[in-house]
């Protein structure tokens, strides 16, 4: 089986903060001379690949103008909340001219904008152009594991934690809580239902099962990305919304099983799987094939810096 190589636990967050606070330390005109070097690495990869992920973060085809919403990047404030969203912003716009707008809209985004603006997150569809995506909150959300579990070797059980506030994760426990193929849990103790109240549980003890619930909550679910890393599945409706992991390119059966929007089939399609182990180890394999594109950190600074680079083009900044 293709194992994905990576650590199972953050690096402390006091490195990702201290690593944010130095690049602060270099005048910006060293960033800026430093642009066309980091651009020149294109060359090292399939030119054809980088495009079309440009092209999928950034779908701008019109040019427009910003409106007074837009701000300056000299002007962003880096050590104000939420600082993890303005860090990872700032590791790329130090390339560019402080000069140069942009519209931000940091958070959990569930929507797309009236003008071109750059976040973490978007709906999925055709009419999502405006939302410029950028690897945002990612210390958070950019997580894979070494799992070194064999797939035959896990539990034949979905294990489910998380905080159970929003309507359908609530609606999801009570129809599963009680399933002899569920381990399900919730960890918040505001709202949801005491009943189902369980201790969290770590990445490691989640790797012991085959099958790992991942619902979206506010916008994506966080762990999608280090379940598709694993030697386990992730479980879940199709993705409405997505991020830097293109989640609207996952295909339902090949990369994650697949259930119903209103959960009806889980407990069916678990015992498909659990029948024909081959087919769900096979969906482990697509999962870590998809995760490896990321892996990359030249790449993902060269696709990043290109999303910019068309957001300026196509906002009349730059030609």
């Amino acid at each position: 089986m293709d194992i994905v190589k990576r650590r199972p636990v953050k690096k402390p967050k006091l490195f990702y903060y201290a690593k944010n606070i130095l690049r602060q330390a270099l005048p910006g005109f060293l960033y800026r001379q430093l642009l066309g070097k980091k651009l020149n690495a294109l060359n090292n990869y399939n030119a054809a690949e980088i495009a079309d992920r440009v092209n999928y973060y950034n779908k701008l085809k019109q040019s427009v103008s910003l409106g007074e919403s837009a701000i300056r990047l000299r002007n962003m404030a880096i050590f104000k909340s939420p600082k993890a969203y303005n860090f990872d912003t700032f590791e790329y716009t130090r390339y560019f001219d402080g000069n140069l707008k942009a519209c931000f809209l940091f958070g959990d985004v569930i929507h797309t904008p009236a003008e071109p603006t750059i976040q973490k997150s978007r709906p999925i569809g055709d009419d999502n152009a405006n939302a410029v995506l950028l690897k945002l909150d990612k210390y958070r959300h950019f997580v894979f594991v070494d799992d070194k579990i064999p797939f035959e070797k896990k539990q034949d059980v979905l294990i489910g934690r998380g905080v159970v506030t929003q309507p359908h994760r609530i609606r999801f426990m009570e129809m599963y809580f009680n399933s002899p193929l569920c381990n399900l849990g919730q960890v918040n103790t505001n709202g949801g239902n005491i009943a189902w109240l369980k201790p969290k549980i770590g990445i490691k003890q989640h790797l012991q099962y085959k099958f790992i619930l991942s619902l979206e909550g506010n916008d994506v679910a966080t762990n999608l990305k280090w379940i598709m890393s694993s030697n386990s599945i992730a479980v879940m409706p199709a993705p409405r919304y997505e991020t830097w992991f293109m989640e609207g390119r996952l295909i339902p059966n090949v990369h994650y099983i697949h259930i119903k929007d209103d959960f009806s089939d889980l407990e069916e399609r678990l015992q498909y799987y659990i029948d024909h182990p081959e087919e769900a180890r096979q969906i482990a394999v697509n999962a870590n094939n998809y995760v490896k594109q990321f892996f990359d950190k030249q790449k993902e600074d060269i696709i990043s810096l290109l999303v910019l680079q068309k957001y300026f083009e196509y906002t009349l900044q730059l030609k």
